[in-house]
């Protein structure tokens, strides 16, 4: 995969991982922005309108016997913007696989808010973002 997280500081107690489902049969790359499907259940986000929950602490190999998986869940990380740019300061939301694009108001009601931007970004740049859960 591509355009995966990576950690600029984790807050809190070491990022505040939490615990989630995830499918044995599933490889899901360290960094990957997750997203909710089910009770407690979660995988790899690919779009907009995804429930964003944290992101991957770890490496999941499929087929590895493990359906476990620890989110990161406060800190500040390093992720990609889509195609359109992102203010310094605005609440950012999922839009693509390991994307990131200016959310709204809505989105934080429907947790669909991935975190603050800390940086203004052109499109496609990589800026740092204030994550939250």
């Amino acid at each position: 995969m591509a355009n995966e997280a990576v950690i600029i500081e984790l807050l809190g107690n070491g990022g505040d991982p939490i615990r989630y489902t995830v499918a044995d049969g599933t490889d899901i790359p360290k960094g990957s922005l997750m997203q909710l499907t089910g009770d407690r259940t979660i995988t790899i986000s690919a779009g907009g309108s995804n429930k964003f929950v944290g992101i991957a602490a770890a490496e999941k190999v499929a087929n590895d016997g493990s359906t476990n998986l620890a989110v990161y869940t406060n800190g500040i990380f390093d992720l990609k913007c889509t195609a359109a740019s992102i203010t310094l300061g605005i609440r950012t939301r999922i839009n693509g696989i390991n994307l990131i694009e200016t959310g709204v108001d809505a989105d934080y009601e429907t947790g669909r808010t991935v975190g603050q931007a800390l940086e203004t970004a052109s499109a496609s740049e990589v800026i740092a973002v204030r994550v939250l859960v």
